[in-house]
C-alpha cells in the first residue's frame, strides 16, 4: 500500500502595501507624563531647591547643627541657562514665613511624677521667596510644656540652611504633657 498524498500549500496573495507596525498605546502617556515632571520641575526648582533636604520627605528643613556650624554638599538639580535671571531674596521675613516644631531626642519618665525630656528645634522655611544667603537670622521661640513655665531660645540660621541652636532639657508634669513651640520674633543681621 503505497500511497502517496501530495499536500500542496498554496500562499494567499500579498497585500499591495505592506501593514504597518502596530502602535504602541503606552508610550505616548510615559513620554507626556515625563515630558509634565520636567515642566513642573523646571517652574518650581527655585522653590524645590530650597524646600527639599535631607531623608524623611519634610519640607524645609534647614540642615542643623547643635551648637556648631557645617557647610551642606549643594544640591544637584536642574541646571540653569547661562542667562540666570536675577534672583530677589526675602530680606524682612516674618514670623509666618516659618514653621516650628519641637523634636524629642531624649525622654526619661517617672510614674505619675512626670518626665524629664530634652528637646531641640525642627524648623522649616514655608516661604516661596528665598532667603538671602548672605544674611544671618536670629529667630527667637517660646517653649511650652515645662511644669515651670515657658522657656525662651534663640538660634541663628545662616546661608540659608544653617541651623545654629541649644538643645533644651524639661521637666513635664505628666506623661501626656505636649511640648509644643512658637516663635516670637525673627531678626535680620548681616
Amino acid at each position: 500500500m503505497d500511497e502517496t498524498t501530495e499536500v500542496t500549500s498554496e500562499m494567499p496573495p500579498m497585500p499591495p502595501v505592506p501593514p504597518s507596525s502596530p502602535s504602541s498605546t503606552r508610550r505616548r502617556p510615559v513620554i507626556g507624563a515625563i515630558v509634565g515632571a520636567m515642566i513642573i520641575a523646571a517652574i518650581s526648582s527655585g522653590t524645590t531647591a530650597m524646600l527639599l533636604s535631607g531623608s524623611g520627605g519634610e519640607a524645609a528643613a534647614p540642615k542643623s547643627t547643635s551648637a556648631t556650624s557645617a557647610h551642606a554638599a549643594p544640591s544637584e538639580g536642574p541646571t540653569e541657562s547661562t542667562e540666570e535671571a536675577e534672583e530677589t531674596y526675602n530680606d524682612s521675613p516674618t514670623l509666618n514665613d516659618f514653621a516650628l516644631f519641637m523634636k524629642t531626642t531624649k525622654k526619661q519618665c517617672f510614674g505619675s511624677a512626670g518626665c524629664n525630656i530634652t528637646v531641640e528645634p525642627n524648623l522649616s522655611y514655608v516661604s516661596a521667596t528665598s532667603l538671602d544667603p548672605k544674611k544671618t537670622l536670629s529667630i527667637t521661640y517660646e517653649i511650652d510644656g515645662d511644669e515651670s513655665g515657658p522657656v525662651i531660645q534663640t538660634m541663628e540660621l545662616s546661608d540659608r540652611d544653617q541651623l545654629t541652636y541649644d538643645s533644651v532639657s524639661l521637666t513635664t508634669a505628666g506623661r501626656s504633657t505636649k511640648v509644643t513651640a512658637k516663635i516670637t520674633d525673627v531678626t535680620v543681621s548681616s
